[in-house]
């Protein structure tokens, strides 16, 4: 058989290598909360853009997925809302249509007899729902995004009452007062914060029932806000 030149020979084996040689995969920054999660995450948020657990979870978590309604234990017509696969395997998402989802079907019902959450409960708010219209829209991803947190803010108005109304108020008003604690007004926010119910139970402190109930831990930020706020005297400013 006769041999091949050395320099046909090199041009080859270089060619076979480039061929094999594979561009290194993307990185995915998946959410810490969610491993399995795929969507790219950790990036700052967007105000144009409904990120699943940032806004769309809670909202879910305290208006629905509490005990006796949607979360895992309870599951009332077999639907859970308390991670993104239970809310896209069990609430029928159709991404890209709120319309025809049945989740927002329902949240947006005009007979009270129909609507989620049910009566006595209050209906979601006009922001609320539109937040989840917008996820829906944009596809209805598991995404996540930085919010930013700043320890050096713990101001009731623009830090405290937030976390409260996002991750609490749900499951903590008037209307429905788990546990027999309202966390609707400032009032009721600051006696919890005074008996140590409100500081114990966010940091999931022994004796104390971890909340959000059925959701993620806030972050070490936002409890150091809260932390703060407390150690300052809980004051309404």
């Amino acid at each position: 058989m006769r041999s091949i030149p050395g320099i046909i020979y090199l041009l080859i084996i270089s060619v076979i290598v480039i061929s094999c040689k594979h561009e290194p995969e993307e990185k995915l920054i998946t959410d810490p909360t969610d491993p399995g999660d795929t969507t790219s995450n950790g990036i700052t948020c967007n105000p144009d853009t409904a990120y699943f657990q940032n806004d769309v979870l809670p909202i879910l978590i305290s208006g629905c997925g509490m005990s006796g309604c949607h979360d895992a234990t309870s599951a009332q017509e077999g639907v859970v809302l308390t991670s993104y696969q239970s809310v896209m395997n069990t609430a029928g998402i159709s991404p890209g249509n709120p319309n025809g989802s049945e989740l927002y079907e329902k949240i947006t019902d005009d007979d009270p007899e129909d609507r989620m959450p049910p009566p006595p409960m209050a209906a979601l708010s006009t922001d609320q729902l539109l937040t989840i219209r917008k996820w829906i829209e944009q596809g209805a991803k598991n995404n996540y995004c930085d919010a930013g947190c700043d320890t050096n803010n713990y101001a009731y108005a623009s830090a405290i009452e937030p976390l409260i109304n996002t991750y609490c108020k749900g499951c903590h008003n008037a209307a429905q007062a788990s546990g027999g604690i309202r966390l609707d007004t400032y009032a009721a926010v600051k006696s919890a914060a005074d008996n140590g119910s409100l500081y114990g139970a966010i940091s999931h402190q022994q004796g104390y029932s971890p909340m959000p109930q059925g959701g993620n831990k806030l972050s070490e930020c936002n409890i150091t806000q809260v932390r703060k706020w407390i150690a300052n005297g809980a004051p309404d400013n």
